[in-house]
């Protein structure tokens, strides 16, 4: 027992003190008090500026007390000499005293959790805050601190001490998406003095009925709702179902409280605000404290937590709250009435996925939520490179977006600072940048500038090769110019095989047959343009050598050889940021699009100071938006998340350990033929029992993934290939669902 303590107590409070035991605590020093007739809790406190609004809290007990007779609450302690704050002279220091009665019972934290116990604390909750909704206070009203939700921007600026890249972009995320949701409601929502931290172990219980509420330091005020939604954090945080718990929480608090349908709603982003706060105060707060292991206490579980709020999402979760308090839902149309309308004003045209259409609404990193609020995996989606919604590219966007915007005829630092942070990922004879909008234009422009380097008009391309939806894009590209409703194959248009037997002979022999054709026919190719790992072809990479002859080849005619990244690029592959890196080869072109602004349009043409300089002596070049400061900003920011989150290497971890479970499947059935690529960017080929394209079978296995809320595709010139291209983020844990999915499905149709 400290002896200083027992006397400070006897001194202030006339008490004899026969026990003295320490609690653990996050800001200030708690002791368990026990005198020979009664139970006390001590508190010291060394931040003297505390003063008033320890007097409000002590004001706040007492009026409590005055309206409910049950010790449901801890009651001020008064002081020898009056008051119920002092400040005293402890160990040389100045600190403030306060005693508060003990009130018994457990904590839920350490209770059985079952129905009768969540109830009973939703309908204490919902009692507490009629109590008090119009008790006023003016240092309450005016106290903004770092657990207070409204302090957004206090969070997020502590959310940069969180170490992990990783974590901390979302948990900038839900703080982005809590400001875009709830900030401009903010005054419609009811507001009350709440006690802000209904925790798990803030509150008491005994025989399965609330008992007490403790530990209001970290009284608010603020939205009446935040209330039920802490509470409903900590309640789910650390169980499996979260939205049951949570549901019955809220259920049985709008009983007695009836919550307003925009408070309902508000919830989905409440909780995950509270759980962002709580992870970003203990990252900064550990900086200061880094042996106080209390401070993280339960951050594994908040992050937890938040990684189920991704899953679940926004709709899915808001829908399950209305539910719960009575409220109808939004009427959704049927996917047909949306075909319907689609089709009035599109052309049918315009294809779409799955023999079920899907209507998405919203997305999250690995995530997107369609309007009937359904999670979908997306091990699809390669132009949401970083994530889907990534918060830091939508914030540059709109950072962007809200100063300038222009068109390239004016000069501006965005374009020289993104052209500069690109262009340090090539080679260094990549030296020149030209700015478009899409795949598509980079391939057409770099088609142009061939042409105008070497004054040739033969292009060579690869069987099956994709290069966008251009004229000029279509007529390089045999996935669509050979297609039965294609334009069929130009006369200046030489399409090389894409050998599967890659053996040096084979290549020679075919290459001879290329050169030859142009020797006896006098021509010379101006451009040989092919993707590394061909797409739409079934994700099928190129053999090295290969590659490394038809450029020398092509070379030596005075042809230029024109690398189509756009799928292939910014580290998709794993083992290197370009494809063409991988094949130890420099390109004189390359032709970047698609995840270049995860989703906003922007592509780019990157060559050599000698191919610009031909293309310079003709008829200007310009692009009205090709490089506007939202573009290149967009553009920076996704390279940023790239680095700062180690992208490159995730796809080579995780895309390592998916080729070997894909692998894994392809020894157990006879129905997949082959399994190929790199990184985040894998094909998986099926065949029937006679080793024929299967297409038939690709596309039930796409459509039964689809219905079991994983989103792939199926290509390949028989479409017999299923095709995976998720974004960056995704997991091994996200892979393992995918396999037990194809897995199941293969087992049905096979």
């Amino acid at each position: 027992m400290s002896l200083d303590l027992k006397n400070l107590i006897k001194k202030e409070y006339g008490l004899d003190v026969i026990l003295i035991d320490k609690f653990k605590g996050y800001e200030n020093d708690n002791y368990f008090i026990k005198t020979d007739k009664d139970k006390f809790v001590l508190k010291l406190y060394s931040d003297l500026t505390l003063k008033l609004i320890l007097k409000a809290e002590n004001e706040f007990l007492l009026f409590l007390q005055k309206q409910d007779k049950k010790d449901y609450y801890p009651k001020p302690i008064l002081l020898k000499k009056g008051g119920y704050v002092k400040q005293v002279s402890h160990k040389g220091k100045l600190i403030l005293i306060r005693m508060l009665s003990y009130l018994g019972g457990d904590f839920i934290a350490e209770c059985k959790i079952n129905k009768n116990i969540i109830s009973s604390l939703g309908s204490f909750l919902a009692k507490f805050n009629l109590l008090t909704i119009n008790w006023n206070n003016s240092e309450i009203k005016a106290r903004d601190w770092e657990w207070k939700i409204e302090s957004v921007e206090l969070i997020k600026n502590r959310a940069n001490y969180i170490s992990d890249p990783f974590r901390r972009n979302r948990v900038i995320y839900f703080i982005q998406q809590y400001k875009e949701n709830i900030v401009p409601i903010y005054n419609d929502l009811r507001k009350s003095i709440i006690h802000n931290d209904a925790n798990q172990w803030n509150v008491l219980v005994k025989k399965d009925k609330i008992a007490g509420l403790i530990d209001f330091g970290d009284i608010s005020y603020s939205n009446l709702v935040n209330e039920i939604g802490i509470a409903m954090t900590y309640i789910a945080y650390d169980k499996e179902d979260v939205l049951y718990w949570s549901g019955i929480l809220l259920e049985s608090y709008n009983k007695i409280l009836p919550l307003k349908k925009e408070e309902v709603e508000s919830l989905y982003y409440i909780i995950a605000l509270r759980l962002c706060m709580s992870v970003s105060n203990s990252a900064y707060t550990k900086l200061n404290q880094p042996n106080n292991n209390y401070i993280s206490e339960g951050n594994e579980n908040a992050w937890n937590m938040l990684d189920k709020w991704i899953l679940l999402g926004p709709i899915q979760v808001i829908n399950y709250f209305l539910k719960a308090t009575g409220f109808a839902l939004k009427k959704q149309d049927k996917e047909k009435k949306y075909i319907d309308k689609r089709q009035k004003y599109l052309s049918k045209i315009l294809s779409l996925s799955y023999k079920v259409p899907l209507v998405m609404e919203q997305s999250a990193f690995q995530y997107m939520y369609d309007v009937y609020g359904n999670t979908f995996l997306d091990a699809y989606n390669n132009i949401p490179h970083v994530g889907h919604s990534h918060p830091i590219v939508v914030e540059a966007g709109k950072k962007q977006m809200s100063k300038l915007n222009t068109n390239t005829r004016y000069l501006y630092s965005k374009i020289n600072e993104y052209a500069e942070h690109l262009l340090s990922y090539f080679p260094s004879k990549l030296n020149k940048i030209f700015f478009v909008n899409s795949g598509s234009e980079a391939s057409d422009l770099a088609i142009r500038m061939a042409k105008a380097h070497n004054a040739n008009n033969q292009i060579i391309v690869m069987e099956e090769g994709y290069h966008g939806h251009t004229q000029t894009g279509i007529e390089i590209s045999d996935y669509k110019f050979n297609d039965s409703k294609g334009i069929g194959q130009s006369k200046h248009i030489t399409k090389l095989p894409l050998l599967k037997n890659n053996t040096s002979q084979i290549i020679d022999s075919e290459i001879e047959k290329m050169k030859k054709y142009f020797i006896s026919n006098g021509l010379s190719p101006s451009a040989f343009i092919s993707e590394i790992i061909l797409g739409c072809a079934g994700q099928i990479p190129l053999s090295k050598d290969y590659l490394k002859k038809i450029y020398s080849t092509i070379r030596s005619f005075g042809g230029v050889c024109i690398a189509d990244e756009v799928q292939t690029g910014f580290g998709r592959i794993g083992s290197h940021f370009w494809a063409f890196e991988s094949y130890d080869v420099i390109p004189d072109m390359v032709i970047i699009g698609k995840p270049m602004g995860n989703g906003h349009p922007i592509a780019a043409l990157i060559t050599t100071e000698e191919v610009a300089e031909s293309f310079e002596q003709g008829v200007e070049f310009f692009s009205s938006f090709g490089g506007n400061p939202v573009s290149c900003s967009i553009g920076k920011a996704v390279l940023e998340v790239i680095e700062q989150e180690d992208l490159m290497k995730r796809a080579f971890d995780v895309g390592n350990y998916y080729l070997k479970q894909l692998l894994g499947l392809k020894s157990q059935f006879n129905s997949i033929h082959d399994v190929r690529g790199s990184g985040l960017f894998l094909g998986v080929e099926l065949v029937n029992t006679d080793c024929k394209p299967n297409s038939n079978l690709a596309s039930l296995i796409k459509n039964q993934l689809r219905e079991s809320n994983i989103l792939i595709g199926t290509d390949g010139k028989h479409n017999n290939v299923l095709k995976t291209k998720p974004p960056l983020c995704f997991s091994k844990e996200n892979v393992d669902e995918v396999i037990q999915r194809i897995e199941e499905a293969i087992n049905k149709f096979n």
